[in-house]
């Protein structure tokens, strides 16, 4: 690679090459941009039958540059302290039929890749983007998950529906936390909408409310940083860390409730599901001898509850490293997967969330296990048979499983070049880090101060995930994304 290459464009390469060795496709087929055409000419229409909620003070809140709109939100006040949030998921499915070329190619790829130069959207952006985005000011189908919530936190009540609806204000995580935490002020997008101030308050309590009720019920809390490269132009010059907030926890709270209404809703109408599980970690016996080594208790068995009592004492002791903690604890979980469930089964559930019923629901447009559940849904609603068979949804999750694995590690291998390219100028200097992984495979470091990962190539012996490190970076590969590091000296995590 010659020194002076623009940086983005390497990456765009990198990640095009990263795709197809994992079987991921980076463009769409002549035949799915040829039905794209046809539904720009002939878009679908909104069904006469659908409810009209389009005078809710709908909004959707995402990241300043983000524009496929999968959600949008609103909440109520109901009497007797009840809040009524209402969830709106984009309608995919009536523009992407099953058997098009549009459905087989986000069928393969089964999600959207977000790599750090480029995206490579599951649906061509004309849809994602349009069609099938809740843009503003647009009416659009969706299907609305509403949800009574009591005062302590708990759903008393939830329906889903099929509606149309209308993005009022498109606002943005940072300008909305900001308000919210009194940081900033009001965002424009909010004050010209009357109304829609007192609502978001409304939704930010009621966010709160869920997640205090779903810790005090096992849900764990963690603390994870995503780190992107800053470009100037076409070149890398920074790395800057993006941390959760109050907009962000609105939706997080929001959809999160929202998948575990929407899964239940498929049992109650006798019907099998796609389910998100994780399961109860394997490498449980180092989560206890990391909370030992931090001077805590923990059982010998699996406990989410002892676990959420550990974290928020660590938090509270040590608010600065509750990250580097919560990173160790988010490794030694393992990884999520896809699991179709019959009628009347009894799902493993989700660990971090404990919540034994849990879906992907809420962004048909990025991820096709929330398209296939918006079929199963909309097939209920409309009281029509299951559209899948038990086995053709086993095949589905454990496809999707794997293509949404290869899309993470395109994602985090671009990244790593990105890192590569950032760190190529500072061979030989020491970092501050923590183990974030030791397998067979390899011992993996994330470097606290530069805010990415590397491989130690020398000095790993005996270290496991959670030990502090002293590395020393000795060689990048901007090409495969190799980030060598020389451990200098190791100290437990406490």
């Amino acid at each position: 690679m010659p020194p002076d290459s623009p940086h983005r464009e390497v990456l765009q390469r990198i990640a095009r090459i990263a795709m197809l060795q994992r079987g991921l496709l980076p463009d769409f087929p002549p035949e799915a941009l040829a039905e794209l055409a046809g539904l720009q000419r002939r878009p679908p229409p909104i069904p006469s039958t659908a409810l009209d909620l389009t005078s809710l003070l709908w909004a959707s809140i995402d990241n300043d540059a983000t524009l496929d709109l999968d959600q949008l939100t609103a909440a109520q006040p109901l009497p007797g302290g009840l809040v009524k949030i209402l969830v709106a998921v984009a309608d995919v499915d009536g523009a992407v039929r099953p058997g098009t070329a549009l459905d087989g190619h986000a069928r393969s790829n089964a999600t959207s890749v977000y790599t750090a130069a480029a995206l490579f959207p599951m649906l061509p952006s004309e849809l994602s983007t349009g069609l099938t985005s809740l843009n503003p000011g647009e009416d659009r189908l969706a299907i609305v998950v509403a949800m009574d919530l009591g005062p302590e936190g708990s759903i008393q009540a939830s329906d889903l529906r099929l509606a149309r609806v209308r993005n009022h204000a498109k606002l943005a995580y940072d300008s909305v936390a900001a308000w919210l935490e009194g940081r900033g002020d009001l965002p424009r997008a909010v004050a010209a909408v009357p109304g829609l101030e007192a609502n978001l308050r409304l939704q930010d309590e009621a966010a709160q409310r869920l997640r205090k009720f779903r810790h005090e019920h096992g849900a764990l809390t963690l603390e994870t940083t995503e780190v992107k490269p800053v470009f100037a132009g076409d070149q890398i010059h920074g790395m800057a860390v993006e941390e959760g907030n109050r907009a962000k926890a609105i939706i997080e709270d929001f959809m999160i409730a929202a998948n575990g209404v929407t899964a239940r809703f498929q049992s109650d109408h006798h019907f099998p599901s796609l389910r998100r599980v994780v399961r109860s970690p394997k490498r449980w016996n180092r989560i206890v001898e990391l909370a030992a080594e931090a001077g805590g208790r923990l059982p010998a068995e699996p406990d989410p509850k002892a676990l959420e009592g550990f974290l928020l004492q660590r938090k509270a002791a040590e608010p600065r490293r509750f990250a580097e903690l919560s990173l160790s604890i988010v490794k030694l979980l393992g990884p999520g997967e896809y699991l179709a469930l019959p009628p009347g089964g009894l799902s493993p559930g989700h660990f971090g969330l404990a919540m034994k019923d849990y879906t992907h629901s809420t962004a048909p447009n990025r991820r096709y296990t929330d398209l296939v559940t918006q079929r199963l849904v909309k097939a209920a609603l409309a009281e029509e048979p299951c559209p899948f068979l038990l086995e053709e949804l086993g095949a589905l999750a454990r496809h999707c499983t794997l293509a949404e694995d290869a899309a993470a590690k395109v994602e985090r291998q671009v990244a790593k070049s990105a890192a590569a390219l950032f760190l190529a100028s500072r061979i030989g200097e020491t970092f501050d880090g923590v183990v974030t992984g030791a397998s067979p495979k390899g011992t993996w470091v994330r470097l606290l101060d530069a805010h990415v990962e590397g491989r130690l190539v020398e000095g790993f012996q005996g270290l496991d995930v959670g030990a502090r490190v002293r590395a020393r970076l000795v060689q990048v590969d901007v090409e495969r994304g190799f980030i060598d590091l020389n451990a200098e000296g190791s100290s437990p995590s406490k």
